[in-house]
């Protein structure tokens, strides 16, 4: 009997106070459903109303195994196409689709993807804090759990709390995350001197500008940060100023990884063929779900292009489970982020809460077990939702702060 899509459902649900949002289709199969992460923390509610109002008239009814087939389809529909509202939209049914295809099958993603690589995915963990000794206690307790790369802040990406402008504002100018990238530079470049002093080369080091310095500046301060071996450097130029990249990789021997803001092949392409980077940094559910995901996978190691997949606090369980499955199966893959799943009191630092109330509304995320992460092998994505539990934890329609970055004179910098 032919697999038919009778309902698209939006479950919205924030059991760590980050707004998530996950797709639900069902079919005409008794107990067959798939899951998906739609989640735009800081537009989720247009994202809510895209799947509700547009996209579940145009799948109801249709085959649940065309996956490439609707993609397309919800791609091109509104003729206008890409974008973080769309793709995350698109994503959330690409994902379930993609679930509900392993279950039919009874295997796991990775299966479907051509097989294991490798039996775990090495990850990286983000280690902050208020000062250089902090910051290394924290590197070591994660080398305490098998952490061999690990992500180096301090005060986060340079700027402070958010809050009203600081004296040396002009007059009159508003309330941000000021940002002095002179100061930045030169705290991080002797931060990292002070690192390698105290924990040595053995740990594998990155650094994430977060597209907050000009592109000239990003130049110097990658060919500063040099002696202190970097797995690599992350978002050094912003996304809107990408030919810079040609300069930056001329520059400095460092290894570069972008990507995190990416929308569309166009934004990639050529710093893959060109070989300007190292690691490619997208966010699954940005770019429309595991069906592009896949394509860029490929397409990258045909150029010797690494995978380092985003995977933040703000993407579902469902999305880190989809990245951990084609880590697995990529000859190409190169390291993960990840803040998924960790022992029951270990609160993460970049979110508001600790893990229980994230592993009660999501069963069966990937497990961390001494320095790589592991895939369950239940057919599909492998990872369910609770929706009684779901509903405990409602989403809040807040103004977003923290992307309100500003220079010393008062002017938005991207965040």
């Amino acid at each position: 009997m032919a697999t038919f899509i009778t309902d698209v459902k939006v479950i919205l649900t924030a059991p760590e106070g980050i707004n998530l949002v996950v797709v639900k289709i069902e079919t005409n199969q008794a107990g067959l459903y798939g899951l998906g992460c739609a989640t735009f923390a800081y537009r989720h509610l247009a994202v809510k109303c895209l799947v509700e109002e547009y996209l579940k008239p145009l799948l109801v009814g249709r085959d649940a195994t065309a996956i490439e087939e609707l993609w397309q389809l919800v791609h091109q529909n509104a003729y206008w196409r890409n974008g973080p509202i769309e793709n995350n939209a698109l994503s959330g049914v690409d994902m379930a689709l993609w679930d509900i295809k392993g279950k039919m099958a009874n295997m796991p993603l990775y299966q479907l993807f051509g097989g294991k690589c490798r039996e775990g995915v090495p990850i990286y963990r983000h280690a902050d804090g208020k000062d250089l000794s902090e910051l290394c206690d924290n590197i070591q307790k994660y080398q305490a759990q098998g952490i061999t790369h690990i992500r180096c802040q301090s005060g986060g990406y340079g700027g402070g709390a958010y809050g009203p402008a600081p004296a040396t504002a002009p007059q009159g100018a508003l309330d941000g995350i000021y940002l002095d990238s002179k100061k930045y530079m030169r705290d991080t470049l002797k931060l990292f001197d002070g690192i390698r002093s105290k924990v040595g080369f053995d740990v594998a080091l990155c650094h994430d500008v977060h597209e907050r310095l000009k592109p000239i500046e990003a130049i110097k301060f990658a060919c500063e940060l040099e002696p202190f071996d970097l797995f690599f450097l992350e978002d050094a130029i912003p996304l809107e100023e990408g030919n810079w990249m040609r300069q930056l990789r001329a520059k400095t021997n460092i290894p570069l990884a972008q990507g995190e803001l990416f929308n569309n092949p166009y934004e990639w392409k050529f710093l893959i063929t060109e070989q300007l980077i190292d690691y490619i940094r997208v966010h699954l559910s940005q770019i429309g779900g595991i069906t592009p995901g896949r394509k860029l996978q490929i397409f990258a190691e045909q150029f010797g292009v690494r995978t380092a997949w985003h995977g933040p606090g703000d993407m579902s369980p469902l999305a880190h489970a989809a990245n951990i499955h084609i880590d697995l199966a990529a000859r190409n893959f190169g390291v993960q982020e990840w803040s998924g799943t960790e022992p029951p009191n270990f609160v993460i630092q970049e979110l508001k809460g600790p893990r229980e109330a994230l592993l009660d509304v999501f069963p069966g995320l990937p497990e961390f077990r001494n320095g790589y992460v592991y895939a369950n092998d239940k057919p599909g994505l492998g990872v369910e939702i609770d929706e009684a539990e779901a509903r405990k934890y409602p989403c809040e329609n807040t103004t977003t702060t923290w992307t309100q970055t500003r220079l010393v004179d008062g002017t938005l910098q991207t965040p």
